[in-house]
C-alpha cells in the first residue's frame, strides 16, 4: 500500500485566531459598546448588526471570554489598523537581549584589561549579558590557579556586575558569565 503525503504548501498551518465581525457573531447575546465608548448595555445580536448597519459601521467582536461577550461598533479595517499599530508598538518595545564575548589571554596587559572591563561596562550597561574568556596555550594551561587569579583581578576591574556562572574550566582555559547587578531603586 502506497501511502501519500501531503507535499508542505497543502498542509494546514496554525493561524492566529480571526476577530468576528457580524453574522460571525454566534452569541445570542453581546454586550454592546458603541464607537464613542459608551455602553449600550446588552443587546440580542441581531439588534446590535442592525444597529451597527444602520451607522454604516460593523459589530466587531472584542472580547470573546466575558460572558455575552463584548462587542464594539466600529468600522473593521479601522480596528484592525489599530490593533496592529498596538503590536508592532509593543513588538518595538521589546529588548533582544544578546550574549556579548569578551577574550582575554594570560599575558594581557593591565591597561589592556582595563579597556576591556569598559566596553564590559557599556555591554552590561546595554542589559546584554557578558561571557568572559581566559585563553590559556601551550604551557599556560599548566597555571591554573595564576589563569584563575587573573580572571578575578580582571572582575574587579568592573564596576556593578553579578556573577551569574562561577568561574569553570574549560578545554582551551577559564570562563564565567557575568550580568548587570539589580538596582536597588526598581
Amino acid at each position: 500500500m502506497l501511502i501519500f503525503k501531503r507535499p508542505f504548501f497543502f498542509r494546514k498551518f496554525n493561524k492566529k485566531p480571526t476577530t468576528r465581525v457580524n453574522e460571525q457573531i454566534k452569541n445570542p447575546q453581546v454586550q454592546v459598546i458603541d464607537e464613542n465608548g459608551k455602553n449600550l448595555g446588552i443587546l440580542d445580536t441581531s439588534k446590535a448588526i442592525e444597529l451597527a448597519k444602520e451607522r454604516g459601521l460593523d459589530l466587531v467582536e472584542i472580547s470573546s471570554k466575558t460572558q455575552p461577550p463584548i462587542c464594539k461598533i466600529i468600522d473593521y479595517g479601522k480596528y484592525q489598523y489599530i490593533r496592529e499599530k498596538k503590536e508592532r508598538k509593543q513588538k518595538a518595545k521589546q529588548r533582544k537581549l544578546e550574549l556579548k564575548q569578551i577574550r582575554i589571554g594570560f599575558t594581557t596587559s593591565v591597561h589592556d584589561l582595563g579597556i576591556k572591563a569598559k566596553q564590559i561596562e557599556k555591554f552590561l550597561g546595554e542589559g546584554h549579558k557578558v561571557k568572559i574568556d581566559l585563553k590559556l596555550r601551550g604551557r599556560e594551561r599548566a597555571h591554573d590557579d595564576l589563569a584563575k587569579e587573573k580572571l578575578e583581578l580582571f572582575l574587579k576591574m568592573i564596576p556593578e556586575f553579578k556573577q551569574e556562572e562561577e568561574i569553570k574550566k574549560a578545554p582551551w582555559g577559564l570562563t564565567t558569565i557575568v550580568c548587570q547587578a539589580k538596582q536597588k531603586n526598581q
